[in-house]
C-alpha cells in the first residue's frame, strides 16, 4: 500500500486555495462523526452548521455521535463515515494491530488529551498509587479506558491488578455515584459534569488528569480520514477542516451562541452543565501554549513520536507507523486562518 499521498493530490489540494470550492457551484455531502455524545465540547460542530460555515465552504455536512475512540477506527475502516474526531492511542494501536490500514490523520482539534480517572474524594484514593488493585468501571471502548495502560506504565501501577467492570455509556457515573466501583474512567468534560449532574458535585470529585500525571505530551483529539477519501476528494477535504477550524475558533469567542446552536439541535440539552463542559473544554484542551504558538491544528513529530513510542511499550505492540504515516498537514488551510486568539 503507498504510504505517502501522492504529489497530484497534493497540488490539487493547493489548487484549491486559489480557486475557492463554493465559488465553483459545487456542494459536497460528508459525513462526520464526533467520538462521544453530542454536548457542550462538540458544540463547536453545531455552531458551523447554523453559522453556515459549512455551507460557504460549499459542504453539506451530516454530524453523528460517537461511542468511544477505541470505536472510531474500527468504524472508519468498515466506511461508516468520511472523517471523524478520534484519540490517538486507540488510533495508533489500531494501525499497529492493523499494518495495511488506509487510515490518515489530517489535523489536531484538541492540544490536550482530557483523559482522566475519577474517584470519591472522601474515599481512600487520595493518589494515584492507590489505584492498585482497585475496582474501575467504564465502557470497553471508553477512550480514557483504552489510554489507561499507558497510564498504568507511566505511573508504575500494576495494570493487571485493575478489576475492570465494562458498563454501558450511562451507567458509568452512577456507579460511582452510587459506590458501585472505586472510580472511573473516561473524559474529564464528560465524566466531571455527569457526575455534577447526578449530585456528585466538583468538590467531591477527586480527578486524576493523566495529562498532569506524566501524560502532558499527548495529543488530545485528531481529525481522521482514510487515504483513500483524501486522494479521491483533496478539495472536500480541505474545504471541510478549514470550515471546522473555523466553527471552534467562533465558538472559541461565542460560546453562548456555540451552546445554542448545540440546543437547537438537541432540544433536551441542560443549558448550564453543557456551558461548563464546553468551557473545561475550551480552556483545557482547545487553547493552551502550544495552539498559541503553532495556531490550531498542528501535531509536532517529536512530540507524536513520543506519543507512538509509550503506546508501544504500554500494549507491547510491534511495529508502530512513523509520525509522517500517522498523520499530513496537507489538508490545513493556512496559518492565518488557524490563530485561535
Amino acid at each position: 500500500m503507498t504510504h505517502e499521498i501522492s504529489r497530484r493530490t497534493a497540488l490539487g489540494a493547493a489548487a484549491a486555495l486559489a480557486a475557492p470550492f463554493a465559488a465553483r457551484g459545487q456542494t459536497r455531502a460528508v459525513r462526520f462523526s464526533f467520538d462521544w455524545l453530542f454536548s457542550g465540547p462538540y458544540a463547536f460542530g453545531a455552531a458551523g452548521v447554523t453559522q453556515g460555515f459549512f455551507r460557504e465552504a460549499g459542504l453539506e455536512v451530516s454530524l453523528s455521535r460517537g461511542f468511544g475512540s477505541a470505536r472510531v477506527p474500527l468504524d472508519m475502516a468498515a466506511g461508516s463515515f468520511d472523517v471523524a474526531m478520534c484519540d490517538p492511542t486507540p488510533l495508533l494501536r489500531f494501525m499497529s494491530q492493523n499494518p495495511n490500514n488506509d487510515l490518515i490523520a489530517v489535523g489536531l482539534m484538541w492540544d490536550q488529551a482530557p483523559t482522566a480517572v475519577t474517584v470519591r474524594a472522601d474515599g481512600p484514593i487520595t493518589q494515584i498509587s492507590h489505584l492498585a488493585g482497585k475496582t474501575l468501571a467504564a465502557p470497553e471502548f471508553d477512550g480514557g479506558r483504552q489510554v489507561f495502560p499507558v497510564f498504568a506504565a507511566i505511573n508504575n501501577i500494576p495494570f493487571s491488578s485493575i478489576n475492570w467492570l465494562s458498563v454501558a455509556p450511562e451507567l458509568r457515573e452512577p456507579m460511582l455515584a452510587q459506590r458501585r466501583a472505586d472510580g472511573i474512567t473516561g473524559f474529564v468534560t464528560s465524566t466531571a459534569l455527569s457526575l455534577k449532574a447526578l449530585g456528585m458535585d466538583l468538590p467531591a470529585q477527586r480527578i486524576f488528569r493523566y495529562r498532569e500525571h506524566g501524560m502532558d505530551f499527548f495529543y488530545g483529539s485528531v481529525l481522521l480520514t482514510t487515504r483513500t477519501y483524501a486522494e479521491r476528494n483533496p478539495d472536500t477535504l480541505r474545504a471541510l477542516v478549514a470550515a471546522l477550524y473555523r466553527s471552534m475558533k467562533w465558538s472559541f469567542h461565542n460560546r453562548a451562541g456555540a451552546i445554542a446552536a448545540l440546543q437547537a439541535r438537541e432540544p433536551l440539552t441542560d443549558v448550564a452543565i453543557e456551558t461548563i463542559r464546553q468551557t473545561m473544554a475550551m480552556d483545557e484542551l482547545v487553547d493552551g501554549p502550544n495552539v498559541r504558538r503553532l495556531g490550531m491544528g498542528v501535531i509536532e513529530a517529536p512530540r507524536l513520536q513520543r506519543q507512538i513510542e509509550a503506546v508501544k511499550q504500554a500494549y507491547n505492540l510491534g511495529d508502530m507507523p512513523s509520525p509522517d504515516r500517522f498523520h499530513t498537514d496537507r489538508f490545513l488551510p493556512p496559518a492565518a486562518e488557524r490563530v485561535l486568539v
